[in-house]
């Protein structure tokens, strides 16, 4: 075999060349985007915020749900150890709820109540804190003697036109027919202004009718020189929009008018206060209890007029005019509430402790004078 070739001496094998940068030059870095790492990291930020916050509402949420609870046990355990050694007390609180009167109102009055007395006496300072709570004017000189402009005010059906025909009789006998008129804003009723220009027309008093704020305000204008004017408002459920509608109508008429608002009777605790609360504005001049003789307990709004601080100008017991319509006496009011009540024996004692623990959170509402 022939020898294999070799290199020449002094030489080498060339070493394949590779390309070099040159000098003073780097390779060209990739670019980065710091706007979106920025979005990115407040985002993660903003996502933690966010998971924070709802576990924190979580935990508070159930904190207040354990401390609502512990309250509600407490105050089962010391109204049952109260009722035991105060048997007296439970005796009231019965009849006070079956008169219709709040839980709430009656846990306020039993805490208040003196100490040493029997049960006939304990509920005897009972009534006469209840009456004496009752805002009424004791006579109608506020009303029918220094006139103005009033308007009778609440739901569809609680009596606002007959309550109206026998405060415009009152007047009519007071002053007569040329200083007294009337005005109606039920244009949604059928019949309705008929009826009022019917009792207007016994009375020899102008009906006269409006459909908005500008009518009103012209209707006023034309009527400044009378010494009362009576409005018969539209009946607006309390849930209705148009309730505040209606009182910016009347604060807005260009003169002081009075709103007087007009509670059923027979209505509930729960409506009357939903009552009162919607149509409140920035003030009612007093209320009118309506349709007293139909309703089969009377607590019910009594216990809204003290809790709610109602000037009660009137109560209405009938449809006669102006037979039916009486100023308010607070202690002929609760006796007949307590004369109406239910059956005190459907309140168990092991639900009395319950009923005081529910009304605990909403008896610091309460003020009694």
């Amino acid at each position: 075999a022939r020898p294999a070739a070799r290199p020449a001496p002094g030489f080498a094998p060339a070493a394949p060349t590779q390309s070099r940068p040159a000098p003073g030059f780097a390779p060209a870095a990739p670019a980065v985007d710091m706007e979106r790492i920025s979005a990115m990291m407040a985002d993660a930020v903003n996502a933690a915020k966010a998971t924070a916050a709802a576990e924190m509402s979580t935990m508070m949420t159930e904190l207040r749900a354990m401390r609502g609870m512990m309250e509600t046990q407490l105050a089962e355990l010391s109204w049952g150890s109260s009722q035991q050694r105060e048997p007296h007390k439970a005796a009231v609180l019965r009849e006070m709820l079956a008169a219709g009167f709040s839980a709430t109102l009656s846990k306020m009055l039993i805490e208040k109540m003196p100490a040493g007395r029997s049960a006939e006496e304990s509920l005897r300072w009972v009534r006469t804190v209840l009456a004496r709570n009752m805002n009424v004017i004791a006579n109608e000189d506020a009303l029918i003697e220094g006139g103005g402009v009033f308007a009778l005010v609440g739901p569809t059906g609680v009596g606002k036109t007959t309550s109206t025909a026998k405060l415009a009789a009152r007047c009519v006998m007071r002053h007569g027919p040329e200083k007294l008129a009337l005005i109606t804003t039920d244009a949604y009723r059928i019949g309705a202004h008929e009826q009022l220009r019917i009792y207007g027309k016994i009375l020899g008093v102008m009906v006269h009718s409006v459909k908005d704020e500008a009518d009103l305000r012209i209707a006023l204008k034309e009527l400044r020189n009378k010494h009362t004017v009576l409005i018969d408002t539209v009946g607006v459920s309390q849930r209705d929009q148009m309730v505040t509608e209606q009182v910016a109508m009347l604060q807005g008429a260009g003169a002081d008018v009075k709103r007087l608002l007009c509670l059923n009777s027979t209505s509930t605790q729960e409506t009357l206060t939903e009552v009162v609360r919607a149509y409140q504005g920035s003030g009612l001049a007093g209320a009118i209890m309506t349709k007293l003789d139909e309703a089969a307990s009377i607590g019910n709004v009594l216990d809204v007029v003290i809790r709610q601080k109602l000037n009660l100008f009137y109560v209405s017991n009938g449809q006669r005019v102006p037979e039916d319509l009486h100023l308010a006496k607070p202690m002929e009011l609760v006796e007949r509430a307590f004369r109406l009540k239910k059956d005190v024996n459907q309140f168990a004692d092991s639900d009395l402790p319950m009923l005081m623990a529910a009304a605990g959170n909403d008896a610091r509402e309460v003020h009694l004078g």
